[in-house]
């Protein structure tokens, strides 16, 4: 029998967390009182044990249970379902980590790509790479597409749509791609360097093949996909589907109760996202330190034959916490500032190079001190 280890973070009492514990552990396999089961194989095979209960912090314990791992029937969607479905409902219930057996981990092929081959793409070698966003949310394809030349003159590595460009009467998704991918291609033409541009897949996933099969068409080979979105099981047929392609997974609607390390950095990973977009410390977001590191982290070290994927920290950073950056993530990251960039005005496209040459320059620093 091979067995998934969840923990969960509950918040009960001393003398209730024992019995909230064993409900847990019905809640999340076979939802029902024990003792209406019968089947003595189900009692042995498929209900969820109590491995551990333990006080993690003054109103929390720290539970494990061990779940069959049969339960998940190898899909992904599954396996969410039975990590956290149920109890998702119950707001005194977080899931912080996940151990998956190794006869389930073979189910997922991970990245095509991951940190090595984005490398590749770029030409990027073996120093830190840089994303910006085409922003704001309204403007035209002749804007974005003016946008998209200005970072990729200035040596940006991945330029991504803004992840709440779509499908808008003001930049037709299909119009919009051609127009930023022709622009990518002729500066790559023209200097030698080769940035990618990855458009926005958003949608029912019969439209998000649709485009994928679009971009394809004109020479698209990146895309930015957001998996809670789209959808767990969309997500990993897409990731099957379109081997080309270098997947940047956005965090949106990945909020919750569920610990962003595992989900962000192992399980996007596990789902075959390339490269993990993901709040940064000190930004827009709450994340400490400790979480963004840990989660770049869980999605860029070795893990049982998966390919590394790349992180991807963003969210409200300026050019002048690059060094800082590196200093903490080292080059194995590619930072994305958008904002910060746009502010410049006229003076966009020296920003941007600023923006490359600090990173190429604390890259050589963060080189040399690990």
């Amino acid at each position: 029998m091979a067995w998934i280890s969840a923990t969960y973070l509950v918040t009960s009492t001393k003398d209730e967390i024992g019995r909230r514990a064993e409900a847990l552990a019905l809640e999340q396999s076979v939802e029902m009182p024990l003792g209406a089961i019968t089947d003595r194989r189900i009692l042995s095979t498929i209900v969820a044990r109590v491995a551990s209960v333990e006080p993690a912090d003054e109103r929390r314990f720290r539970v494990v249970l061990h779940l069959a791992a049969a339960t998940t029937g190898g899909d992904p969607t599954q396996l969410v379902n039975m990590l956290f479905g149920n109890c998702s409902l119950q707001d005194d219930v977080e899931l912080a980590h996940v151990e998956l057996p190794e006869t389930l981990l073979e189910r997922f092929s991970g990245p095509h790509h991951g940190i090595d081959g984005i490398r590749e793409l770029t030409n990027a070698g073996g120093r830190a790479m840089t994303c910006t966003a085409l922003k704001p949310q309204g403007s035209s394809v002749e804007k974005l597409a003016a946008l998209c030349e200005t970072f990729a003159r200035a040596g940006i590595d991945v330029i991504k749509d803004d992840h709440g460009i779509a499908d808008q009467e003001y930049a037709p998704f299909a119009h919009r791609v051609a127009a930023c991918q022709a622009v990518v291609a002729r500066i790559e033409g023209e200097t030698g360097k080769r940035p990618l541009y990855a458009p926005s897949l958003v949608g029912s996933p019969r439209s998000i093949f649709e485009q994928a099969e679009r971009a394809r068409e004109v020479g698209v080979r990146a895309v930015l996909i957001a998996p809670m979105l789209v959808g767990i099981g969309t997500f990993a047929e897409f990731t099957a589907e379109f081997p080309e392609f270098a997947i940047l997974a956005h965090p949106a609607f990945g909020g919750g109760r569920i610990s962003p390390v595992w989900l962000f950095g192992r399980f996007f990973r596990l789902l075959g996202a390339d490269a993990i977009i993901f709040p940064n410390y000190g930004g827009r977001f709450t994340y400490t330190r400790e979480q963004s590191a840990a989660l770049a982290e869980a999605a860029s070290r070795p893990w049982q034959g998966i390919r590394r994927a790349l992180p991807v920290p963003a969210g409200g950073m300026p050019v002048e916490r690059v060094p800082e950056m590196l200093d903490a993530y080292g080059n194995d990251v590619m930072l994305l500032i958008g904002g910060s960039l746009l502010m410049a005005g006229d003076a966009l496209l020296e920003r941007s190079r600023s923006f490359v040459r600090a990173v190429v320059e604390a890259g050589a620093q963060a080189g040399k001190s690990r």
